[in-house]
This record gives C-alpha cells, structure tokens and sequence, in this order.
C-alpha cells in the first residue's frame, strides 16, 4: 500500500503519538517493527518470529533491539495505553457514548515458576486451577467498539512475600499483594480521576460478589451492574432489616439493624423460586451468529442484606436481576445494579451481556495479536508487551469502526523474504 493511502498516514501518526511518549527517539523504529510485528499474520508473536517477519535479513539484530525495549526499556506502558485509548475513543464515541466500563480477568498458561505471578490458581481459559499467571483489565465498550485501556498483572500472596523472586523479576518494591477486586478498583478510581466518558461498571460475579467492591464503586460515584452468586442474601421487595431497639435507661443507645427469625433476609436463589409464573418475561438484548438472542428474565427492588445488622442505616434500595432461560430447571445468573428506577428491562439486560465484547476482545488479543505469546520472565516485560498488544488492537479497533465492512490492513506486509534464507533453527541454517 503506497505512502499516499489514508490508513498508512493514519499509522504513520498514530505511531508519532506512541513515540512521543516512549520517551528516546531510538525507540521509535523498536515501536515500529513491535506494533508492526503484532499485526502481522503469523503463528507466534515472540520477539524472535516477529523479527524475522520485519527483518529476515537481520534477525539477530532486530530480535535485540526489539527485546531491549519491550523487556529492559524504561518507558512508562500506562502512558502507551493513554494514548491508545485517546486513539479508539474517537472512532468510539461516532457509534454512541461509552456504554460500560467492564472489569474483568484473563490468564496465560504457564510451565515453571520463574515467570513472574505464575502460581497455581484458578484459570478461566481451562475453567479450573492450573499453573498460570492472570491479568486485570477495564475495558471501555459500547455496541460497536470496545478495547482494553487499563492492564495490570496479579502478584499472589507467594510472590508477593518472595523477596528473591520479586528481585529476579524486577518487581517494583511499592507493588505488594492485593486481591484482584482491589487492583480493578485501583484501575476504575484511576480513569474516573482521569475524566474518562462515565459509564456503569458491569462485571462478573468474581468481582460482584465482593460487598466492599460495590460499596467503593457507590461512594465515588458509578452505577454498576454486578453479577453476584445465588446465595447472595437480600431483602425481598418492601422490606428492610429492623431498625434498633428503643433506648434504655442506662448506658448508649442502640444503633444497630436487626433481624429476627421470622425477619430475615433471603437468599437470591429462594427469592427467584417464590417468584411466580408472571414475574418473568423473555427480553431479546442483541443479534448474534445464530439469530437473535434471547432469554427469560425478572427484576425487583431489593436491599442487599450482607452484615447489615452491624450497621446503622440500611442499604439503599437497587435492582436485582435474574435470568431463568427456558428448559432450565432453575435461575442461572443474577445481577446487582444501582442503575436508576426509570431504566427499562431491556437497557439492564443489554448491559448486563455487554461482557461478550470483553470475551471477543480477548480472544483476539490471543489468538491474532499475541497477547499470550511473551515468553520473558520479568515485570516490566509482561505489562510492556500487554501495553503493545492493546496499543495494536486500538488501532485495528478504531480502524474497523471507521470502515463497514472492515477492509484487511494489506499496508502492513512483511518484508520481501531473500532468496535462499532459511530461518534459524530450521535444518541446514547457518
């Protein structure tokens, strides 16, 4: 594709962007030949492969320098994801405002022990415990676009207190351990600070679960969305726990909630079973590969109930979501939100979905872009490459908001292979 062509001018400047924040000038053609690398086709998207599509006449050489700047480069990889984010958010905001910011988790499988966070802990790419290391991110997504703009890598308590290990990787000293729910509101405290376009947090029931996760979120302000367990205890529509005792004679007053063992809270799951055949109505939230999408669902007013009794005031009032799809023998999902009163079914269920874009978005990350293929051990090194893989997808994703249908980005081509060369590592190479 010729210099002229409108996508090369725009990469050429979303390029001068990245640099501008990468700090040395020396690093820009690095940047390049990384950016470029990611959004090639190939196989494998270490260093080296990627190398050999940018250079096949100087692999060693530029498997260096590329190297050296996404594993040892002290350039800052939040700025990196400032400026993709900038990037996507103005083809974003063409298709619609900003719809969700979605908290979630990835993992990469991992062998050994020496990458940095890698421990046995629960994978959802298996769905169970494996050897692994896991990420937090929040995405910005609407129905058109979405893309990840914060990224930070879960330290487990082992590593956390493995004075030897954190040294190897090159763990700052200031990053202790926290549970993932608090490195995600770290990341949503942030980008509100920052004044990025509100939005409800939606997530899964990992996070949703969490009592202290839901009440940070409605003291910054922002709404949520929130799945959360069916065990999850709440008071039933008009009810509340009771308010303290009268006051005696002698000593404080009381303050406390009450329950009693004919006033309590129930659980979600005994809340949906009593609900009767009427309560629930099929909401359709989008089209999907198959047709339309499509499900049972209920809604009531609620009081989340968790230790209200140590507290003063009960909690305020919020929508509680249930999906009951047809030809289950039970409800199968459930939600929390603090979305207003006037909301309509709909909009809640659509946002409640919304994490499928998440999903999507990962799985292009992976399997087109390499977000799993680092194969360095230190701390720098993962979040560097993380930052390049989402600075590479914003493009791509900014590129197919702009275009319906999306046409390939055919001006990036590998380099013209030289006659007779034989990779390293391949029988007979040199």
């Amino acid at each position: 594709m010729p210099p002229t062509d409108p996508r090369h001018r725009r990469f050429q400047e979303y390029l001068d962007r990245l640099a501008g924040v990468v700090g040395h000038y020396d690093r820009r053609e690095p940047l390049r030949a990384y950016l470029t690398g990611l959004s090639l086709s190939g196989e494998r998207k270490s260093v080296e492969p990627m190398a050999a599509l940018i250079d096949p006449r100087h692999v060693r050489a530029r498997h260096q320098s590329m190297h050296h700047f996404v594993a040892n480069a002290p350039w800052d990889d939040a700025a990196v994801l400032h400026v993709a984010r900038d990037w996507v958010l103005e083809q974003m905001e063409r298709h619609g405002p900003v719809a969700a910011w979605v908290v979630d988790d990835t993992s990469f499988l991992k062998k050994g022990r020496h990458s940095v966070g890698v421990a046995r802990q629960y994978s959802g790419v298996v769905g169970k415990e494996e050897n692994c290391q896991v990420v937090v991110t929040v995405t910005l997504a609407n129905d058109a676009v979405s893309v990840p703009v914060a990224y930070r890598l879960y330290l487990p308590q082992e590593w956390a207190k493995d004075r030897a290990r954190r040294r190897d990787a090159g763990v700052p000293r200031e990053v202790a351990f926290q549970p993932k729910w608090q490195i995600a509101l770290e990341q949503v405290t942030a980008l509100w600070a920052e004044g990025l376009p509100p939005a409800p947090v939606v997530t899964d029931a990992g996070y949703g679960n969490i009592t202290a996760f839901r009440d940070h979120l409605t003291t910054l302000p922002i709404p949520y969305i929130v799945g959360v367990a069916g065990e999850t205890t709440v008071w039933p529509p008009g009810q509340a726990p009771l308010r303290p005792k009268t006051r005696r004679r002698r000593g404080r007053p009381p303050s406390r909630l009450r329950r009693t063992a004919r006033h309590h809270p129930l659980s979600i799951h005994g809340l949906a079973a009593a609900l009767p055949a009427t309560a629930w109505q099929t909401v359709r939230w989008r089209e999907g590969t198959r047709g339309t999408m499509r499900s049972r669902f209920t809604r009531l007013r609620v009081r989340p109930a968790h230790r209200d009794e140590q507290r003063s005031e009960p909690r305020p009032e919020e929508w509680l979501v249930i999906e009951w799809p047809t030809g289950e023998a039970t409800p199968t999902k459930f939600w929390l939100s603090t979305l207003p009163v006037t909301i309509a079914v709909a909009d809640l269920v659509r946002l409640a979905k919304i994490r499928w874009r998440i999903e999507r978005d990962y799985q292009e990350l992976k399997d087109e872009l390499g977000l799993d293929h680092f194969e360095g051990r230190g701390w720098r090194g993962v979040h560097h490459h993380g930052a390049l893989c989402i600075a590479a997808y914003a493009f791509l994703a900014a590129e197919r908001a702009r275009l319906s249908p999306p046409e390939p980005l055919s001006f990036l081509r590998p380099a013209r292979v030289p006659r007779g060369f034989t990779p390293r590592g391949a029988p007979g190479a040199a």
